[in-house]
């Protein structure tokens, strides 16, 4: 019986959130991923990495760029083998979805 080895995908998860946090919105000073604009990260046993998230506006700026920002980033760390990007706009984003971080660093709390 041959020992499989395992990474363990909530490390990784861990790690991509590490990477999430380091990409801003242009347009407000605060991270990505505590602006809620990430949705769900999903981590197959390949390694392959699905993130889904919006936009604050369907015609954000930063449509073009910022997926592939995300991609690009989460695509450097070394565990992972494959990252897509994928938009949605369902639920449309809403400041519910900003961590209690993010509104007192933008002053609505």
């Amino acid at each position: 019986m041959s020992e499989e080895i395992t990474i363990d995908t909530q490390e990784l998860g861990e790690k991509i959130v590490k990477v999430l946090k380091t990409i801003y919105d242009p347009e407000i000073p605060v991270d990505i991923y505590e602006l809620g604009l990430i949705y769900d990260v999903f981590v197959n046993e390949a390694n392959d990495v699905k993130i889904l998230m919006t936009l604050t506006s369907p015609n954000c700026p930063v449509a073009e760029t910022l997926p592939v920002e995300v991609e690009e980033k989460v695509k450097s760390l070394d565990l992972v083998k494959d990252a897509e990007v994928e938009i949605t706009f369902d639920p449309p984003w809403t400041q519910d979805l900003m961590s209690e971080e993010a509104k007192l660093e933008l002053g609505l709390l």
